[in-house]
């Protein structure tokens, strides 16, 4: 009669089976935490330039958003500045000056609800992103 329970080598098995399965689900998950980085990372600038046009237009006078591509921040005005993600880079592309990638960036939206300034690319080892400014109505896309 055989007893009720399992054997060391069927442990040793389902052990092996769950080690191989965590360390796999490890390397994915953090694979993917760099482009959520950058993804959060165009919201949150998209999100502060949506913000400047609508104080713009609703107190009738032109609102910037300065970024700084030195330091990697940007903020509306004077506000307290926020920080891109360390693996995240950005660089402006803009209609007059061409490509810029350090100094001092500012995005002016007008009362009137236009924008003035160029296409915003943040990208990261992976992937990039652009953040399209279009000057006469002044919408913001996240391509």
């Amino acid at each position: 009669m055989r007893n009720a329970g399992f054997t060391l080598l069927e442990i040793i098995v389902v052990i092996t089976l769950i080690t191989l399965v965590l360390g796999l689900t490890t390397l994915f998950f953090g694979n993917a935490l760099p482009g959520a980085r950058l993804n959060a990372a165009a919201r949150e600038l998209s999100a502060t330039m949506r913000y400047a046009r609508m104080l713009a237009r609703n107190n009738g006078e032109t609102r910037t958003v300065t970024i700084d591509l030195d330091s990697r921040s940007y903020g509306i005005d004077q506000s307290e500045p926020k920080t891109l993600p360390e693996d995240v880079r950005i660089r402006v592309n803009d209609n007059i000056s061409g490509d810029i990638s350090s100094g001092n960036y500012p995005v002016l939206f007008h009362e009137s609800g236009t924008v003035e300034g160029g296409t915003i690319t943040l990208w990261n080892s992976k992937r990039a992103i652009n953040i399209e400014l279009d000057p006469l109505i002044g919408s913001i896309i996240v391509k």
